[in-house]
């Protein structure tokens, strides 16, 4: 593909038709023409108080109209907060958008999103959240799914060139270039991150120069004139029909003006003198009405009625979305809305089952799940020809074949993303963490795009993310971390942490089949000291529901994980103790009922985990006990937790470190008391 020596701002525009008929020039025209007259009367709406915010696209509308108008509308669009013309160009109804900006529940996220954080699965846009460059993750994913499927489509995704500067920008490019998926990087060049230059954000002098990096050859990094619609339009147009024959990444720079500030609040005080007169010289919207009717492209009727009808069905959207009520707060609804419809039914085993350890019980539930559904992908580091750091996938490539089962870059940040992204286009989803303490390089991911996808915009996240954690292997502060109270503080999650074979395979098939992001915790030093009987049959378990390991009547001991082998060799250790045990099994939801009623009856509770103590699981654990049952509490509860250190490395250190080492004391003052 040609790669023009571009200067920019061009004056005169150059506004070359490449072949398109009059009609669908004066389509394009007519796309262009109203976000921008949409942007003017939400600035009076803005003044009026009757939006909360805006951030303006001035400047830059040729962008979105044209890559709206030339990808299919059967295919994803990862728009920014610039890209109104996106989703007027995609036949979003006015009533519904403004419905959107004033936070009505005729809207697409119920009022729970302001402005443009939202997306639409019927219009296949992708909503975006303020941190920007998590879109391009998703969009790989997208993108994935569309070549296994070979499909054909190539996805498009916006950034900026703030946005640019992320790690997620890297690790998505990187992912898409070594995997060579059909996805288009727009990067919208308007010079300025917010008040900060693009001098000082990066030494290169395009963003088109760094895609040599990646491996994406120069002619798949374009600099377009992003003031002209017509040059967009006809860029993104070859680079769909490129796609369809051979799937790779491109890398298009817009070179633009935001001809108003970050967002109104904000100003333009930061620009020099001169540059928005500059720009305005080379406006997308007025320099292509002047060609048009210079070159006879378009009538001074023409416009006046296009004018007319916009303005007409701007002032009727803005007249239904103000006459409806506001929305008034249904806290069941926003409850139920966190989770997408459709978790099964558990479906108990049949058998007792064989011997397995825990970890051949994990892979068993996972080969089962890989099975039932074709087009479910299992993305990790190491997880393909090797299988894994701790083997769960081996063999799993020859199974089902290196597409399914992928060994991926370092970038933790954008395969999550990809794992949602598959989820978009219908696929489920497996990334395994190496190490649950590396989740903290996908955390943004996981936390505000998985948790609150389906709550904002009705998306679903199916995907699972194993997690591989805890201690006693001598692994040392950065491979033995129990993580798990990071999550508990997430709506939108479910976290499950097996403590036998047969509920790992259990869980982890409910995990698989449930509609929605699930933390899957499995405890290393567990995976091959552990066996238990194992059903063969296909069964799940359902969340929530925790395990009475053991009856008793002078105290309950609530844990999960580890700390359930723990509690179990304590109360072996001293079988004059009668003491109730519960493994939790999931966290997120956890079995209150069982822990209220467990509790009542023993008037006495220990919480026990490995995590450490301050902001731990086990503090919710109390509150709720001391609440609901502190009528019937002979004593207050008692948790049982490491140390508030990060993890030790030596044995000794590690030894007294581990919540274990205080377990046998702590239970028996709590019997004593």
């Amino acid at each position: 593909m040609e790669k023009p020596e571009i200067e920019f701002p061009h004056n005169p525009l150059l506004f070359d038709s490449q072949g398109l008929s009059r009609l669908e020039v004066l389509s394009l025209y007519n796309h262009l023409l109203l976000p921008r007259m949409i942007e003017e009367k939400m600035l009076s709406q803005l003044r009026q108080g009757k939006i909360s915010k805006w951030f303006s696209g001035m400047g830059q509308e040729a962008i979105s109209v044209g890559v709206a108008a030339a990808m299919p509308k059967d295919t994803w669009i990862l728009p920014m907060h610039r890209n109104l013309g996106i989703f007027t160009t995609r036949d979003i109804t006015l009533d519904r958008l403004f419905s959107q900006f004033k936070g009505k529940d005729h809207g697409f996220t119920k009022g729970r999103d302001r402005s443009f954080h939202f997306g639409s699965k019927e219009h296949k846009i992708c909503g975006m959240i303020s941190h920007l460059g998590p879109q391009l993750g998703i969009a790989d994913g997208i993108a994935l799914a569309n070549k296994l499927d070979n499909s054909g489509k190539a996805t498009f995704v916006f950034t900026g060139d703030g946005g640019a500067s992320e790690g997620d920008f890297h690790e998505a490019v990187n992912v898409a270039a070594v995997w060579q998926l059909p996805v288009i990087i727009g990067i919208e060049n308007n010079s300025w991150g917010l008040s900060t230059p693009s001098s000082e954000q990066f030494r290169c002098e395009h963003f088109t120069d760094k895609a040599i990096g990646y491996g994406i050859p120069s002619e798949d990094a374009i600099q377009v004139d992003g003031n002209d619609v017509l040059a967009v339009y006809n860029t993104v147009l070859k680079c769909v029909k490129s796609l369809r024959e051979n799937p790779r990444p491109i890398l298009l720079e817009f070179k633009t003006f935001r001809s108003r500030g970050h967002e109104e609040a904000s100003g333009t005080k930061y620009y020099p003198d001169g540059l928005i007169e500059k720009w305005q010289r080379v406006d997308p919207v007025e320099k292509f009405t002047e060609y048009l009717k210079a070159t006879g492209g378009l009538t001074n009727n023409e416009e006046a009625e296009m004018r007319e009808k916009h303005k007409a069905d701007i002032l009727e959207g803005l007249k239904i979305s103000s006459d409806l009520p506001d929305i008034i707060a249904n806290v069941e609804e926003e409850l139920e809305d966190r989770f997408a419809p459709g978790t099964p039914e558990p479906i108990p085993p049949t058998s007792e089952g064989r011997e397995l350890r825990l970890i051949d019980a994990i892979q068993e539930g996972l080969g089962m799940s890989m099975e039932k559904h074709e087009g479910m992908v299992c993305m990790g580091q190491d997880i393909g020809a090797y299988g894994g750091v701790f083997k769960v996938t081996d063999g799993f490539m020859e199974r089902f074949g290196k597409e399914r089962v992928r060994s991926t870059p370092l970038c933790e940040s954008a395969i999550v993303g990809a794992a949602l992204g598959l989820s978009i286009s219908g696929r489920k989803s497996m990334m395994e963490m190496q190490f649950s303490d590396f989740v903290t390089c996908g955390f943004n991911q996981i936390v505000n795009n998985l948790a609150k996808i389906h709550w904002r915009w009705g998306q679903c996240a199916d995907v699972v993310i194993r997690m591989p954690t805890g201690g006693g292997v001598g692994a040392g502060p950065y491979h033995s971390q129990s993580i798990e109270a990071w999550f508990f503080h997430v709506p939108g999650l479910k976290i499950a942490y097996p403590s036998t074979p047969a509920d790992a395979k259990g869980l982890l098939r409910m995990a698989v089949e449930d509609p929605n992001p699930v933390l899957f915790f499995e405890h290393k030093f567990l995976y091959r000291s552990l066996t238990g009987l194992v059903p063969e049959e296909d069964y799940t378990i359902g969340f929530g529901k925790g395990r009475k390991v053991r009856e008793g009547h002078e105290a309950t001991i609530i844990t999960y994980g580890l700390g359930v082998q723990w509690a179990e060799k304590v109360l072996d250790d001293h079988p004059e103790w009668s003491v109730e045990l519960i493994d939790l099994r999931t966290l997120l939801p956890w079995d209150e009922e069982m822990v209220k009623e467990s509790v009542n009856n023993t008037g006495k509770a220990l919480v026990l985990h490995e995590a450490t103590m301050t902001g731990g699981v086990g503090g919710e654990i109390s509150a709720r006990i001391h609440e609901e049952c502190w009528r019937n509490l002979d004593a207050p509860v008692v948790r049982t937790a490491s140390l508030d250190t990060a993890f030790p490395f030596a044995a000794d250190l590690e030894k007294s470190f581990m919540a274990n080492d205080r377990l046998e004391n702590g239970l028996k003052a709590l019997l004593e008391h």
